[in-house]
């Protein structure tokens, strides 16, 4: 069995359910549908695929929805510029023409407040490299300092730069309705730079019938050095180094990773790591000896997923991607992980019981952790402990709330009826379903974290059973 949960993002390469179910077979714990690409027909018929297919399947397959963020980006041109290092480029904003044949207009109309003289200017994922020469009125002029083809609508980067754009646009705030009508189990909020960020959306989506987890992307200079304030807030965090890498210096990059992975294992927060993991294999069948290393270090560090981007959007090999993940997880899961989870920092009783049960397993070699649970907090405090040996076993009574425990490390989530009436009947029926499955044999030991009656009490127990 895998800890590590594999996020795949959707896209024209797995647009169609026969594609969708494979990758749900394959081990597709959470599908990624990226707003900066989708329609919303698109998603309303997506969803409605995913939840049909994973119910046949019996699976719990988590939902998350990725807005696009407020991303600068250039406007439109007749044709692309080839541009080369020592020429002079404009960049206009709030629609003003310019002159100059080589300029293109930006927009985010305080472009120019925002930025310096000296400032560099990243354009096309960090392909093209300017510097800032001068500024005045609505114009940006810059000196291009390596050479690139630029064309229309390509983003910008600006390293350094404290820019003055709203954490939500009036398009991620469309986004978000539909997500919250549609009942997808996480949202992502892209370019997070502070806690109120997070807290923002936080105040949209808090009356929704079913909350969705926010998740909160790292991707700027802002947002390593807010880190804790925005792990202490969101739901979870996701490590999105295309963006990051650009902002930061490239040799920092994984130092930063390392960090949110430990301080969010610190805290109690899931972690992904994503982008470029297997990005060879957009065109190659086979990952390369560096990708492959890369996917094993965020494996050993014990991040809670791993995501894929283009390799499942457009790339030639969605299926085989998801193998390969899933081969070096539980290859890397066997030789042991960083323990990060030892300095964890436990704020109450429930957390400590917790810990508890999971010391015990790991002196049992439990087979299983099961996790009784009505709104998941218990199940992600016993993944947050990362048991050495024991699957964790995370028991609800309803497909929503099993859904919404996919991202966390460890977790399977199984759907049964509870008998609030009749606690151990809740226990004794799940047992015997996990051995009817499979998941248990006679003769294994189980840790059980449950509330039992104790003189017409609920208490909160730990036990030991043998199946």
């Amino acid at each position: 069995m895998r800890n590590t949960k594999i996020i795949a993002t959707l896209g024209p390469a797995t647009d169609s359910p026969e594609i969708l179910g494979n990758m749900i077979d394959r081990g597709m714990n959470i599908a990624r549908l990226n707003m900066s690409h989708a329609t919303h027909d698109w998603v309303r018929r997506v969803v409605k695929d995913i939840r049909e297919l994973a119910k046949v399947r019996g699976a719990s397959i988590g939902i998350l929805l990725d807005t696009q963020g407020p991303a600068i980006r250039t406007g439109d041109l007749v044709q692309a510029f080839d541009l080369k290092p020592g020429e002079k480029f404009t960049f206009t904003v709030r629609g003003e023409k310019d002159v100059e044949e080589r300029s293109v207009d930006v927009n985010y109309d305080n472009l120019v407040n925002d930025i310096g003289v000296g400032d560099v200017v990243l354009l096309d994922n960090g392909a093209i490299e300017m510097k800032v020469l001068q500024k005045f009125a609505n114009k940006i002029e810059c000196e291009v300092l390596t050479p690139g083809r630029l064309g229309s609508r390509r983003h910008i980067n600006l390293p350094g730069v404290k820019v003055s754009l709203p954490a939500l646009t009036a398009k991620d705030l469309r986004d978000v309705a539909l997500g919250l009508e549609l009942g997808v189990d996480y949202i992502a909020l892209s370019f997070t730079r502070e806690a109120k960020d997070i807290r923002q959306l936080k105040a949209i989506v808090e009356s929704a019938k079913n909350r969705p987890l926010i998740i909160a992307k790292l991707e700027d200079q802002q947002a390593v050095q807010n880190l804790k304030e925005i792990i202490c807030e969101a739901d979870g965090i996701m490590v999105a180094r295309g963006d990051l890498g650009i902002e930061i210096p490239y040799e920092e990059l994984p130092i930063v990773q390392r960090r949110a992975v430990k301080m969010c294992l610190r805290l109690g927060r899931p972690v992904i790591i994503a982008t470029h993991m297997l990005e060879s294999m957009i065109q190659n069948p086979m990952p390369t000896r560096a990708e492959i290393t890369d996917v094993a270090n965020a494996v050993y560090e014990q991040a809670d997923a791993i995501m894929l981007s283009g390799e499942t959007t457009v790339g030639k090999y969605p299926l085989k991607c998801l193998d390969v993940f899933d081969k070096i997880s539980q290859r890397i899961e066997r030789s042991g992980g960083a323990n990060f989870q030892e300095h964890a920092e436990l704020t109450n009783p429930r957390q400590k019981m917790v810990k508890s049960a999971v010391v015990m397993a790991d002196e049992l070699r439990a087979d299983a952790i099961l996790v009784f649970t009505l709104t998941g907090r218990l199940a992600r405090y016993a993944a947050w402990m990362r048991p050495r040996y024991s699957p964790i076993y995370a028991i609800c009574d309803t497909q929503q709330l099993a859904d919404s425990m996919t991202l966390n490390w460890g977790i399977r989530p199984v759907v049964v009826p509870f008998d609030h009436n009749n606690r151990e009947r809740t226990i004794s029926l799940t047992i015997a379903k996990l051995v009817e499955t499979g998941l248990l044999k006679k003769g294994n030991t189980a840790v059980v974290i449950s509330s039992l009656d104790v003189d017409g009490q609920s208490v909160k127990a730990v036990q030991m059973r043998d199946i």
